[in-house]
């Protein structure tokens, strides 16, 4: 599986800005630290929705009162939480929709 890093999204918004990397970088940064301010400010849903990408969106998770440890059998409590989840978008699922095309 391959890798993607945030250097290589940056390096190709500087390609598709005609921009240099080191100016398209504060971007990409300064976009995704603000994605994740909204993502842990909230209290305790929210929902981020990018048009023609997908919605980020962090959901809480119920109590488990009789939870169980697989390794001793102890019942344990597990407190409510929040969690992420990512749903594309239509025009990202119709991408990835499309047949793999062999090499």
């Amino acid at each position: 599986m391959k890798t993607v890093t945030k250097k290589e999204v940056s390096k190709r918004v500087a390609k598709k800005l005609g921009q240099k990397i080191y100016i398209t970088e504060d971007f990409v940064n300064a976009v995704f630290e603000a994605l994740r301010e909204i993502l842990s400010e909230a209290n305790p849903e929210v929902r981020i929705e990018i048009r023609d990408f997908g919605v980020f969106e962090i959901k809480e998770t119920k109590p488990k009162p009789k939870a169980r440890n697989p390794r001793t059998g102890e019942i344990i409590y597990v407190p409510a939480r929040r969690k992420t989840h990512f749903k594309p978008g239509k025009l990202l699922k119709d991408i990835l929709k499309q047949p793999i095309k062999n090499k």
